[in-house]
């Protein structure tokens, strides 16, 4: 078989830079993750959200056979179809994905509320990835007097909010760079999203890493 007409692993569609960037870090972590090394590719939707959910299938369509496989990564809030519960909306895409050369061999995963759900864990990481590192008082501690995490909770009711203020308190610029960072250095062993879980699922189902990676 000729060069280009090797298959590479995996194509992904993602909704924006900072999920872009975040896909990028966590793919970089595949011992950690447990699924072998990829070869892929990554593409932002010009329309971002709205088009992942409605045209992916659309964009995906003449790659077919270029890849084994592909992923399709959007939030939830901000694709137009908010009403609508997160595992119909990815059943929906996946079924329009296999009606166009994609049977069996794709999977969405659309992030409830949105991609700033997986920033928030109790890491010291996300602290000093947001500009807080010794700054007083603890950003959790600050997040509560700013209404933004409630008491005993895990992650913020609106996680994008409180990445944005928590930036603009420290005068930190956001950028695709922090979403990289945060990707590729915080643990997700406790990780409970089910979008997360369903992406991570994927990755070893599709690409399973060999007992010699251990």
């Amino acid at each position: 078989m000729s060069a280009d007409l090797i298959r590479k692993d995996l194509i992904l569609l993602v909704a924006d830079k900072n999920m872009e960037a975040s896909l990028k870090g966590l793919l970089s972590r595949f011992q950690s993750l447990k699924f072998r090394q990829v070869t892929f590719d990554l593409y932002v939707h010009p329309e971002r959200d709205p088009g992942c959910l409605l045209r992916a299938h659309d964009f995906l369509r003449p790659f077919a056979s270029q890849y084994e496989r592909a992923l399709v990564l959007l939030d939830h809030d901000g694709c137009g179809q908010e009403s609508d519960e997160r595992s119909m909306l990815e059943s929906a895409l996946e079924k329009r994905l296999g009606e166009t050369g994609w049977e069996g061999r794709a999977a969405a995963v659309i992030i409830a509320p949105e991609l700033e759900n997986w920033v928030w864990s109790d890491s010291p990481k996300v602290d000093i990835a947001l500009g807080w590192g010794d700054k007083t008082p603890p950003l959790r501690a600050w997040l509560g007097e700013k209404d933004l995490l409630q008491v005993g909770a895990v992650k913020p009711a609106e996680p994008k909010r409180a990445v944005e203020l928590a930036l603009r308190a420290t005068r930190k610029p956001r950028s695709s760079a922090i979403y990289f960072e945060l990707a590729q250095g915080v643990s997700t062993a406790r990780c409970t999203d089910p979008a997360f879980a369903k992406l991570r699922r994927c990755l070893r189902e599709w690409f399973p890493a060999s007992a010699a990676t251990y």
